[in-house]
């Protein structure tokens, strides 16, 4: 049989989605069920003297509406993924009763006959609100005196972590050359097709209620409702639904939201469903990026790196979700280089704006950013070529395993496992044809064209723990079911993870289906998040399926009266020594030993239950690295920027199905050239969101994301039996650090210096014209 991993197969979900006919949270039709809608704060701080819903519950089609005082039995914290010691955690409540501290965040809602009247019956809500001040950034929040954004707090400081190795204080004093510089990076949200969706049914006569949850983590939000109501993990059921529009990370976390709907679902002993509109998905969905890094580096005359010091400001919004981006960044910062005295210092902030947690890319993004300018930095003080300088600092391929000297957040030393950093650089320069587009870059010069190369390198902290497991079944209608706890976003688990128990079971992938995201079918798992699942899933299902080859080879044999190792496949059948003539099918097989005869004792050999399960832990986390090269020209006069060409290595281990890996990098390039150039979720200083609509949020489109030229490397992780690492998210991360790089490199006759991302059009300007050279020409 023709080995199915690294084999170029379609994605069994094309068609269904191509056709129309993808199965999203919001298709979902549930007989008698009711409409709710969320009335959410216009403030971003400001507590709640009064609420009167007298007028919206007399509304006709109005069935209840519950404010935060209503839910005091479900009035608990909603707990942060990633925790520290040292934070100083405020409770995030599902609909706060008094206080509230972003534009967005639930403070009632209402069921009713559809979601028409349920929007009506919010405008007849009448709250009094006390506007407290706000704080909308992180310079804000640590400015001496500032209002705090939460009441009693004392300060806005959530958390204040260092990671340090060797001494980088002494090594940038004693250091021949030092640059430093500020570089912030903006907001920006996950934007799916299907922004989030909460149904639920109770059943009285079971006790069991079922929700559906277009979520990332089914297990997660199970064992979050299991705490807040009380209830046995299985008595509640949570089914992600196969499609949901995309992920990118928000959907990974629990909301207040998945809370309230499964309970009024209870208590109305009615089916309740609530699909989030897109001008709720603008200010409540949870966002990312918002970072200030004060970055100082230390190195040789030969552009060595000695010392890197990086003093970050995370914007955590108004509630810790978790400390994983941030904690991420501090580790991301190093990158592929070999830099013997690392400090990174964290200060995350609480500000008035709706809370910050992962989106694609997940904190990596803005370190990159911040390390890369850093390397174009040193590379124009000393008169070196940007490559060059890079390429003096790699970490080589023979220095596998390497210990940075930090913890990564998964905590574990911060060690990566495999890569070959100098051949991604080598050859995404040679693709982009580096040494003639220099060339050919001075003479568009004399020409008064500007036009600018941005390199950038990343290593991606990938395939985390704590587990991942998978089922496998021989199913009574004779064919293989496999089954993971974790629920995809697009990125085409009915067809990868079938190929590899194709592989294991040496079974053909037409006998084999692959269901996801479902508690009922599974009783442990994590979820989709942090490029983790090819990495942890992946081996689950190898060693599940591995094992159910061996039983379907020893219940074959004792059928047809033969040896295990004899048994191969055929279609499907099983076939001793390889002769279809003497043969069983998978159906008998079942019937044999799943199904049996009521009453009768198995035939002597025969074990009961074909069905296995496997749960793989990783040691630690892998590392996936790449490199990119942009080549743009900039319009000084408009600040334009026209991406002529692009590069992408990509390493992430041993690949599955190159076709589906192309699109997961693809995809996320398409991401990263909208966190460089375009997306920006604007606040004003009272944090009053500027923009909650496409009509101010430049989202890309495929106008704007130009075509890149992808070639991966495979250097095999150790960690696991695939040698998979993660791949999701390598195209975004070091998008924005190049273009920035390049737009720079292009305007460097004009002396101006790109500090924030995106890169704007208007931002372009204002460098120029703070330069005050753009009379002076190229």
């Amino acid at each position: 049989m023709t080995a199915m991993i690294g084999a170029r197969v379609p994605r069994r979900e094309d068609e269904r989605l191509l056709t129309g006919r993808g199965r999203y949270l919001d298709d979902l039709d549930l007989p008698d069920a009711l409409a709710a809608a969320f009335l959410r704060s216009p403030n971003a701080h400001a507590r709640i003297l009064s609420i009167d819903a007298s007028e919206a519950r007399a509304l006709p089609g109005v069935v209840a509406v519950y404010t935060g005082a209503d839910l005091a039995e479900i009035q608990k914290p909603l707990a942060p993924k990633v925790l520290h010691p040292r934070l100083k955690d405020f409770p995030r409540l599902p609909m706060p009763p008094e206080e509230l501290h972003y534009v967005g965040e639930p403070l009632a809602v209402v069921v009713a006959s559809s979601r028409y009247v349920a929007e009506d019956a919010l405008e007849l809500i009448d709250v009094d609100y006390e506007v407290l001040p706000a704080i909308a950034s992180t310079a804000a929040a640590l400015a001496p005196g500032a209002p705090l954004a939460h009441s009693g707090a004392e300060d806005n400081v959530a958390v204040h972590l260092l990671q340090r190795a060797g001494d980088a204080d002494e090594a940038l004093r004693s250091a021949p050359h030092t640059l430093s510089e500020e570089f912030y990076v903006m907001r920006g949200g996950g934007h799916s097709m299907e922004a989030r969706a909460v149904a639920a049914r109770y059943e009285p006569a079971t006790g069991q209620l079922t929700i559906w949850d277009n979520t990332q983590s089914p297990h997660y939000a199970r064992q979050q409702l299991s705490l807040i109501y009380d209830m046995a993990e299985d008595d509640i059921r949570v089914i992600a639904p196969p499609d949901v529009g995309g992920g990118f990370g928000p959907k990974a976390q629990f909301y207040g939201e998945e809370v309230v709907i499964p309970w009024v679902a209870k208590k109305l002993r009615r089916p309740v469903k609530w699909i989030e509109d897109r001008q709720e998905n603008f200010v409540s969905t949870m966002m990312e990026r918002s970072q200030t890094h004060r970055i100082s580096v230390g190195f040789t005359g030969d552009g060595l790196l000695l010392a890197v010091k990086d003093v970050i400001e995370h914007d955590q919004g108004a509630y810790c979700a978790g400390l994983q981006v941030p904690s991420i960044t501090t580790s991301t910062v190093p990158g592929p280089y070999k830099i013997p005295n690392i400090h990174t210092e964290l200060r995350a902030c609480y500000t008035n704006m709706v809370p910050t947690s992962s989106v694609r890319g997940a904190g990596r993004p803005q370190a990159v950013f911040a390390m890369e300018r850093m390397m174009d930095r040193i590379a124009s003080h000393l008169g070196l070529d940007p490559a060059e300088v890079r390429a003096r600092n790699l970490i080589q391929a023979d220095e596998f395993p390497y210990k940075v000297g930090i913890m990564f957040r998964d905590g574990s030393p911060l060690t990566y496992d495999s890569g070959d950093f100098p051949a991604l650089l080598s050859g995404t320069l040679s693709r982009l044809g580096y040494a003639e587009a220099r060339s050919e870059q001075e003479k568009l010069r004399a020409e008064g064209r500007y036009v600018g190369i941005g390199l950038a390198c990343y290593v991606e902290g990938c395939g985390l723990g704590p587990y991942e497991g998978a089922r496998v079944r021989l199913t009574n209608t004779g064919r293989i079911l496999v089954t993971l706890a974790a629920a995809p976003q697009g990125q085409g688990y009915e067809t990868v993870y079938a190929q590899i128990a194709s592989d294991a079971l040496g079974l053909d992938m037409d006998y084999i289906q692959v269901v996801t995201g479902d508690t009922s079918r599974i009783p442990f798992g994590q979820g989709t998040f942090a490029s983790r699942i090819t990495a942890t899933a992946g081996p689950a299902v190898l060693e599940a399926a591995s094992l159910m080859r061996d039983r379907l080879a020893e219940t074959a044999a004792q059928v047809l009266g033969g040896d295990p190792s004899d048994v191969s496949f055929v279609g499907d059948l099983a076939c001793l020594g390889g002769s279809e003539e003497k043969s069983v099918s998978l159906l008998d097989l079942a019937r044999v030993a799943n199904i049996g005869k009521h009453g009768i004792t198995l035939p002597q050999g025969i074990r009961a239950g074909l069905e296995t399960s496997s749960y793989f832990a990783p040691e630690r986390a892998a590392y996936a690295s790449g490199a990119h090269a942009a080549l743009v020209e900039v319009d000084p006069e408009t600040g334009g920027v026209t991406i002529l060409r692009y590069v992408i290595g990509h390493d992430c281990g041993n690949v599955i199905n190159p076709l589906l890996v192309d699109g997961q990098v693809l995809g996320g390039f398409a991401h990263g050239i909208g966190n460089a150039m375009y997306e920006e979720p604007v606040y004003d200083a009272e944090g009053q969101p500027q923009a909650a609509s496409y009509l101010d949020y430049a989202l890309v489109s495929a106008t704007e994301v130009p075509d890149a030229e992808l070639f991966h490397i495979q250097t095999p992780s150790p960690l696991n039996p695939l040698g998979a690492k993660g791949a999701g998210e390598g195209g975004t991360i070091p998008a924005p650090a190049a273009i920035a790089n390049a737009v720079e490199d292009a305007l460097r006759p004009l002396r101006a210096r790109v500090t924030r991302a995106p890169v704007t059009p208007a931002r372009i300007v204002e460098a120029i014209y703070g330069s005050d050279l753009l009379s002076e020409g190229p």
